[in-house]
């Protein structure tokens, strides 16, 4: 059975766009591809990341479970040269599932949808870009509501290459 997967890719570090090129790649041999955003140039969140990033939003249709989902994409970040030793510190690729279907999975290893979505701009605006009416199964407002009312004012404008 197909399920779609709504991830945000983003990186800080290296080639940022070559570095995103390669993981969209990769990420279409995980299923059909079936949305994808514009490219997106955001402040660094969270206090740690000291150069901004680049994001974009995919969509892809999959038959992996969340899961086996979550073990391929975090491959896909380390052979792209990721290293996990500062959280929320410089990248060169960071993979989230931002939603899984309409599913809620809370466990200690994947949480979904992500649990920070709702706060963060650099998510939201991508999102909305490609669903705008998807609803949030938990928060019960679409991806657009979210983003109008997120208080985050960090910058996230659209990247010319």
């Amino acid at each position: 059975m197909f399920e779609k997967a709504v991830l945000l890719l983003g990186g800080n570090k290296g080639d940022r766009f070559t570095l995103l090129k390669a993981a969209v790649e990769a990420i279409s041999r995980l299923g059909e591809l079936t949305l994808s955003s514009g490219i997106y140039e955001t402040e660094a969140w969270g206090g740690v990341a000291k150069g901004p990033f680049l994001n974009q939003m995919v969509e892809i249709k999959t038959t992996c479970s969340p899961f086996e989902l979550l073990g391929f994409i975090q491959q896909i970040e380390t052979d792209l040269g990721r290293k996990r030793d500062e959280h929320w510190g410089d990248r060169t690729m960071d993979i989230d599932i931002i939603y899984f279907g309409e599913r809620v999975i809370d466990s200690p290893a994947l949480q979904v949808p992500h649990p920070f979505l709702a706060e963060r701009k650099f998510v939201l605006v991508p999102l909305a870009e490609i669903l705008p009416d998807l609803t949030h199964p938990i928060i019960g407002k679409t991806n657009r509501q979210m983003l109008i009312e997120c208080q985050d004012r960090s910058e996230v404008r659209v990247w010319e290459c």
